[in-house]
């Protein structure tokens, strides 16, 4: 049981990475199209990288006699309305991101994680004292990382702050939506979202955006990067991964795609945070991590 957890814990931080570089391919998918087309491409590849995952797990509730698992209507309607709330984060971060470096990007789309416990209270769900504490120490980083010293703060930053709300609600909606689901069911919703998303905001990218397939060419490796690894192969290995993760260690885990997202820019993108931004960043990933260790059973 000890090896399952360990190569849990293993697999969760694989994906941390693959989520934390993708900050990188999002930002690079700019300099050749649109964000609106970034996104429509990469999420309908992301929805195509699910569907072997989908055959294989129905073929072993088949086998196992699982049932059919929930009515096709339920799972696309779940899918319409996830789906909607997604192409509003994910298009928030990827046009704030053209104003914003990877690393910040990152780091601000994490508060998601302190912002879904709070969010929690409109629906009667109870905060302890750590998702305050983690609250306040986020809310101190980002002021440090994003507001300058003339009380402004970047266009791109506000936009990345917008799209961390509706991450938090994508969050909590799903965790409406998802119970009563089986894995097949909630990779299918999964897999639905992503046709919403990607329906979405290729519409979006037809009406406000220049498509060529220049641009579509010159964008390729980002694109396969954000659809293939962050969307399809990442969220698999999360699936994988928290079968055996205990969920507060999946939780802090997931929060170091923020610090990935620093690193794979300093290094991919020479993107250098200021000492002021630095403490903003511990600050805030202290809070992501405190927020995460609240109301947990004595050993």
């Amino acid at each position: 049981m000890l090896a399952h957890k360990i190569k849990a814990d293993g697999l969760l931080m694989l994906t941390a990475l693959i989520w934390g570089a993708a900050f990188v391919a999002q930002r690079l998918g700019m300099d050749h199209v649109g964000p609106f087309t970034f996104n429509g491409v990469r999420f309908a590849l992301g929805a195509l990288a699910l569907q072997p995952l989908i055959w294989k797990m129905q073929q072993t509730r088949a086998r196992e006699g699982g049932g059919s698992g929930l009515a096709t209507r339920r799972i696309i309607l779940c899918g319409l309305a996830a789906g909607c709330v997604l192409f509003a984060g994910a298009a928030l971060q990827q046009v704030g991101i053209v104003y914003t470096t990877a690393g910040k990007a990152g780091f601000i789309t994490g508060l998601y994680v302190v912002m879904v416990p709070l969010f929690g209270l409109a629906l009667g769900q109870r905060a302890g004292a750590s998702t305050w504490m983690g609250a306040l120490a986020a809310a101190a980083g980002l002021y440090l990382l994003s507001v300058n010293e003339d009380f402004s703060i970047a266009y791109g930053d506000v936009l990345e702050l917008i799209g961390a709300v509706f991450w938090a609600g994508h969050v909590l909606l799903i965790g409406k939506l998802s119970p009563g689901m089986d894995g097949v069911d909630a990779v299918k919703l999964a897999a639905a979202q992503f046709v919403v998303c990607a329906g979405l905001s290729l519409g979006a990218g037809v009406c406000t955006e220049s498509i060529t397939l220049a641009g579509l060419s010159g964008a390729a490796v980002p694109i396969l990067y954000g659809g293939l690894m962050s969307v399809g192969v990442a969220y698999t290995l999360q699936v994988v991964a928290q079968r055996d993760a205990d969920p507060a260690h999946a939780a802090i885990i997931l929060s170091l795609e923020a610090v990935f997202a620093a690193v794979t820019g300093y290094f991919v993108l020479d993107e250098v945070l200021s000492p002021r931004a630095m403490l903003g960043c511990g600050l805030m990933l202290g809070g992501m991590l405190i927020s995460q260790l609240k109301q947990q059973p004595a050993a």
